[in-house]
């Protein structure tokens, strides 16, 4: 073989070429290398502590000294500008949407007021803004307890650990309400000193306790899902637990299904509310989201509520969790189609699709839900007995308890179109089944003729069907929050101000 040099004099231009060579290899070489540095520098940059604080500080724009792009992500969840098909950031009067739910909900508060959540930074006007929680006007108390605070700030870890849990359950809604003033955020769901995900509400923790499970041995791909599983979750306030201190329980000792957490109402005999119509005793599901998403194929496949919700992102070199805690279909490139090929327009009309052949039924089962209370009511104006109907109010608890769990839990019909499909399939069967059982008590009440549904086309008729005062409601809610919620932030403007923040 010929040495390398001889080949050069009889083809000049090979030395040439292997020069320029030379040159593009170092000189990628030398831009790699400085990457590398440049990086190393911003990461050493980006997470030397700026201020030092403690494991129960609320304030999120704390934290975010230290982690200045997450908490900017974070705050793009005050943006209420995305409104998907049926969901998205926007505030939107549910009830105005679909009138039928003050009927399916009276005597309840819902049927007062029932907004689209809006995104986490929302979280605390939100929850003094609505209705249901009530205004604390002329020496009234609320109707809801302080339990109800407990998903909505990074103010109740801090209160728990200083007074404890039970003894923050008790009392009436607005005792706490100049406790609580900042949104979700960073100390809900991380550790102050290593960052690492942690659960802050006892309901989570010890609901796997009671089923043999040991939390802190979960993974940090699973703890990426059971943070979000501390709130979005069914519950019910337990007054057995701690004796009349209404404290927050998840039903999951039986399992997650929609069965197996009726069972577990049914055998204690526990309701939310008797409705003002039919008398039956009835469960409010609140938001199942982690226990539908349990069953569906994202969860069986590994992906976390973050990877969809929460994806990584990259920024100056830096990878990291999105803060902006949103709706996939808004941010398709960096959820779905980390997985899946599909364009983006495939994806949401895939996702649409579903959605409303499942939205179909759950209407049916509304309307049906509705003409089964309206004849309960009816059958007890003509003499209806107890025994005639025990037997179909618990078919309008069980139904319309599967209706509630299929439409309160954000996406259900995405986490699990095919098991959402047959709960409201089988809350249709049993609906159906109460209103034939009525129109046999009906009849042997002499009552043979249709009776009509009522005229609750729009939100205003509905409550007005009810007999509801809303226009007294709003006064004092305006009251409410012109009078009292200004004292609640001056409070804790004054309380935070002696907050031990050490500047680094």
């Amino acid at each position: 073989m010929k040495p390398i040099s001889e080949k050069i004099k009889k083809k000049p231009w090979l030395g040439w070429l292997i020069f320029f060579a030379t040159i593009v290899v170092v000189f990628l070489l030398g831009l790699f290398a400085s990457s590398i540095i440049e990086r190393r520098a911003e990461a050493t940059f980006a997470y030397t502590p700026q201020v030092e604080h403690g494991q129960y500080e609320p304030r999120n724009e704390v934290w975010g000294k230290n982690f200045p792009r997450q908490y900017q992500t974070y705050m793009q969840t005050a943006d209420t500008s995305f409104q998907s098909k049926y969901n998205g950031a926007k505030k939107i009067d549910m009830l105005e949407e679909a009138p039928e739910l003050v009927v399916l909900w009276a005597d309840y508060g819902f049927s007062k007021e029932y907004n689209q959540g809006r995104g986490h930074y929302h979280a605390i006007d939100d929850i003094r803004e609505i209705l249901r929680t009530g205004a604390p006007i002329d020496g009234k108390e609320s109707p809801m307890p302080n339990t109800c605070w407990t998903c909505k700030s990074p103010d109740v870890p801090r209160l728990m650990k200083e007074i404890g849990p039970a003894e923050f359950y008790k009392g009436s809604w607005e005792e706490k309400g100049h406790q609580i003033v900042n949104p979700i955020g960073c100390a809900d769901c991380h550790d102050a000193e290593t960052m690492n995900l942690r659960i802050s509400r006892p309901a989570l923790i010890e609901a796997f306790e009671r089923q043999g499970k040991d939390v802190s041995m979960a993974s940090h791909q699973e703890m990426r899902s059971l943070v979000c599983a501390q709130c979005h979750v069914e519950y019910y306030f337990n007054k057995e637990k701690v004796e009349g201190v209404p404290y927050l329980t998840f039903p999951w000792d039986n399992g997650f299904s929609v069965e197996a957490m009726e069972e577990y109402y049914d055998n204690m005999e526990f309701s939310d509310w008797t409705h003002g119509l039919s008398k039956a005793p009835m469960l409010k599901a609140q938001h199942p989201d982690y226990e539908v998403y349990s069953t569906g194929i994202h969860a069986s496949r590994g992906v976390a509520c973050a990877d969809c919700h929460m994806p990584y992102m990259n920024e100056g070199g830096q990878k990291f969790t999105d803060h902006h805690i949103q709706s996939p279909l808004n941010n398709v490139a960096n959820s779905c189609q980390v997985c899946h090929r599909d364009e983006t327009e495939e994806i949401v009309k895939t996702v649409y699709k579903r959605q409303d052949q499942i939205a179909g039924n759950r209407e049916k089962l509304e309307e049906i839900l509705v003409r089964a209370h309206v004849e309960a009511k009816h059958a007890w104006d003509y003499g209806a007995s107890d025994q005639q109907m025990g037997d179909i109010l618990m078919d309008i608890r069980h139904a319309q308890w599967r209706w509630d769990f299929a439409a309160a839990g954000h996406g259900n019909s995405f986490h699990n179109p095919v098991e959402i499909s047959r709960i409201i399939g089988d809350g249709i069967n049993l609906a159906q089944e109460a209103r034939i059982k009525l129109s046999r008590v009906l009849a042997n009440l002499g009552q043979n003729e249709p009776i009509a549904y009522p005229d609750i086309s729009t939100k205003a008729k509905a409550q007005a069907y009810l007999g509801m005062d809303m226009k007294k409601m709003n006064q004092e809610k305006e009251e409410f929050l012109s009078t009292v919620v200004p004292e609640w932030l001056e409070k804790a403007e004054k309380r935070e101000a002696g907050y031990p923040v050490q500047i680094n």
